[in-house]
């Protein structure tokens, strides 16, 4: 009578560590749903200056770039045109084609804020797209690039795909969860960290970039020059990028097996 076959506790670790890797492996090609190609950029705009209806969307459409606006009702002086935009321009954006997305309504910093309090935030937001004809917005982007647990938990109960946030790095869709997106920031004085982040973009790595006003006459710390945005936009179209909004990545990004992917619980 043969010997039954046991496995020693090394063996099991072994056979673990391999089926735990083959999980991970599998899970990352799900996520993929079709390969990201190089050169790929997404163009995101915060806080709603008015600069983004009178000079940023006519410059896209020059390039037929896309881009995602996440727009709000930044205190105390949205009532200040020359500053920010109105809603008949954000509507106006949205018939151009560019995605409108959600800041919250009024720019407030998730983590200082409860469930309820930042639920309410959000659906006073989508209320005001829905009155002005704009689709009820499914990407969000934190204010400040504050981010909490709680925020996490209310996207998802509220089904919204991505939520973008800071950091000066990538974007590796294998990687980091669709509710934790990083971005770089253009300002007046960082060019070459921008330029450099250009050639980032390859090997499955997505270009995220964070513009603010063009110029940002209410937040000058993080004004782009208009020169400068144009030398951008011009190098990414002579170059051949592809410039998308952030909606768009759902053609390459399969939401729900990305969602899966742990979040930090603090």
């Amino acid at each position: 009578m043969p010997m039954p076959f046991r496995l020693s506790h090394r063996m099991k670790r072994v056979l673990l560590l391999v089926f735990s890797w083959l999980s991970v492996v599998g899970a990352a090609a799900q996520i993929v749903r079709r390969p990201i190609p190089d050169k790929l950029v997404v163009l995101t705009f915060d806080d709603g200056p008015v600069t983004h209806a009178t000079f940023v969307a006519p410059l896209l459409k020059k390039y037929g770039f896309g881009g995602t606006f996440f727009v709000c009702e930044f205190p105390p002086d949205f009532a200040d045109k020359t500053r920010y935009m109105s809603w008949a321009q954000m509507q106006q954006l949205d018939k151009m084609g560019f995605e409108v997305a959600s800041h919250t309504l009024t720019h407030k910093h998730v983590n200082r804020i409860n469930k309820d309090q930042l639920t309410a935030e959000l659906d006073s937001l989508e209320q005001r797209c829905k009155t002005h004809g704009i689709p009820r917005p499914v990407n969000f982007a934190y204010p400040a690039y504050d981010t909490s647990p709680t925020a996490f938990e209310v996207l998802k109960e509220k089904g919204y795909d991505f939520a973008r946030t800071g950091g000066n790095r990538l974007y590796n869709p294998k990687v980091d969860h669709p509710y934790l997106i990083p971005s770089f920031t253009t300002k007046a004085d960082n060019r070459q960290q921008i330029m450099d982040a250009f050639q980032q973009a390859r090997n499955g790595n997505i270009l995220v970039l964070t513009i603010h006003g063009v110029p940002d006459y209410a937040h000058d710390w993080v004004t782009t020059p208009p020169a400068l945005f144009e030398e951008y936009l011009k190098y990414l179209h002579d170059n051949h990028y592809k410039v998308i909004a952030l909606r768009d990545l759902t053609r390459y990004i399969d939401v729900k097996a990305a969602q899966q992917l742990s979040l930090p619980a603090n």
